[in-house]
């Protein structure tokens, strides 16, 4: 009876990181499309430096939405913890790829910002996520 609970609890934690997985991978994809496009924008129109940074972050913000709510789509408890994790995983893993890509690592207060920003976001989406009826 205890192996079963075991395996069962094992299985449900493995699940959970899977999910956790499939988020963080989600939004990245997300934020990549979303950064190529506006990166096409800014391409071919003049739209002013300051606006850039707001952009990103609205990038950002609907890239962790779209991973939290694909991840957490079979899970309807913890959605503050699990999109907190999504939102601060996908963070690190966003300023590797993007630090990768521009070929320069640069560790600042932006950083930080992003990693409070992103993890508050992740957990608000989380939480509306694991509270939406399904229909």
């Amino acid at each position: 009876m205890k192996l079963k609970a075991l395996k069962s609890e094992n299985k449900s934690v493995n699940g959970l990181w899977l999910a956790l997985l499939k988020g963080v991978v989600t939004s990245l994809c997300v934020a990549l499309v979303g950064i190529l496009l506006f990166a096409f924008v800014l391409r071919f129109t003049s739209i002013s430096d300051s606006v850039i940074t707001p952009v990103n972050q609205v990038i950002k913000g609907v890239s962790i939405f779209f991973g939290v709510f694909i991840g957490l789509k079979k899970y309807k408890n913890q959605g503050l913890l699990n999109g907190l994790l999504i939102g601060f995983i996908f963070t690190i893993v966003a300023f590797l790829v993007f630090s990768l890509l521009d070929g320069a690592f640069c560790f600042d207060r932006t950083l930080l910002n992003d990693l409070i920003f992103n993890s508050v976001i992740g957990a608000i989406c989380g939480i509306i996520c694991v509270n939406l009826k399904k229909y």
